[in-house]
């Protein structure tokens, strides 16, 4: 066991953000730094199937709500709540600030909102159960016949996985095969096409077989 990791590393990636690698690996500063480092590698492998899920959320709510509201500012007559409008308000403020040179568009907005936004129409929040999931947007996940609040909860769990790994953060932790799962379970009620598509990209089911590999220094991670 090794007790200090190198001075360029807590320079380079700060103690306090290593600190917590630290400790999941009981004080061993050379196993907490395999351990960061396979962690940036599977936090890499998460990124294209998060990736495919949220702009197929995006894109399936959003042409949900066009056709039912008949414009594509849907937004505009749509009955979001408080929060929901103030997202809005900020996209489009947002958009505005870094580009003067031509009016805002809806697709600018829709670029614009995050994955919380969209997973958020699918809550019970302000009635969206009956204003949005009733009336329009189960139509967006044609291949799911189960719950709104079951799905709700699987999207929840994963707008907080994509956060974290966008972020930066450990995921070690997590249960990353279920995670994983739970992407391409929900991404297949969308569009099952995109979902195989994804998987026979996917590295993630590899770099997960080798995290002993990696922790135990028999295979450097990689990128």
């Amino acid at each position: 066991m090794t007790n200090r990791l190198p001075e360029w590393i807590v320079r380079d990636l700060s103690l306090p953000r290593l600190k917590r690698y630290i400790r999941a690996a009981h004080g061993d500063a050379q196993a907490a730094e395999r351990l960061y480092w396979w962690n940036a590698e599977v936090s890499a492998t998460l990124l294209g199937p998060l990736h495919c899920l949220e702009l197929a959320l995006r894109n399936a709510l959003h042409n949900a709500l066009v056709r039912h509201h008949g414009r594509p500012d849907w937004w505009v007559v749509a009955p979001l709540n408080a929060g929901g409008r103030r997202l809005v308000d900020d996209a489009e403020r947002s958009f505005g600030r870094h580009s003067r040179s031509r009016p805002t568009t809806p697709d600018d907005v829709v670029a614009k909102l995050s994955f919380g936004f969209w997973v958020s129409l699918i809550s019970h929040s302000s009635g969206y159960d009956r204003t949005f999931w009733v009336p329009v947007l189960h139509s967006a996940f044609p291949h799911y016949r189960g719950r709104r609040d079951d799905l709700h909860r699987d999207l929840t769990s994963l707008v907080l996985l994509r956060n974290r790994v966008t972020h930066h953060e450990p995921v070690h932790h997590r249960h990353l095969a279920a995670d994983h799962d739970t992407i391409y379970r929900v991404l297949g009620y969308v569009s099952p096409e995109l979902a195989k598509q994804a998987l026979a990209m996917d590295r993630f089911p590899a770099v997960l077989a080798g995290r002993a590999d990696v922790l135990g220094g028999t295979r450097p991670p990689r990128f």
